[in-house]
């Protein structure tokens, strides 16, 4: 018998590079040569047929080369600032919530600094009517 993974158990991996690559792979994979390629041939039957200014026209076909030339422009300007490699994408998970040594309290959440510490407590005073 297979134990599956519970909804909620942390992921395996990271979400969000893993997210951004889908992305990255679906408007830079094939599926985006072939819808440039069909723009082009259609873009091209327009400008035969004089329906579509030819300004319009090649409009649309710099569009696909910059969408298909991305990541060579990106690393050209890169290399451009002087770095060789782009930046990493890995980031270190920030703490939510700050170490406390004592037993946890719910209801002192609102009152801990965020060093660790209680806060000092204010004594309450009425206001005085002179």
């Amino acid at each position: 018998m297979a134990i599956t993974p519970s909804l909620f158990d942390a992921p395996a991996s990271q979400v969000l590079p893993g997210a951004t690559d889908w992305i990255t792979g679906t408007l830079l994979g094939s599926l985006a040569a072939g819808l440039c390629v069909i723009a082009v041939a259609f873009i091209g039957l327009r400008l035969m047929m004089g329906h579509l200014a030819i300004r319009d026209g090649l409009r649309v076909v710099i569009g696909c080369f910059v969408l298909l030339g991305a990541p060579l422009i990106a690393s050209g300007l890169l290399n451009l600032t002087g770095q060789s490699e782009p930046p990493s994408r890995t980031a270190e998970a920030a703490p939510v919530l700050p170490k406390v040594s004592r037993a946890y309290d719910p209801y002192l959440g609102a009152s801990i600094q965020s060093d660790g510490f209680q806060a000092p407590q204010q004594p309450v005073t009425g206001s005085s009517a002179d």
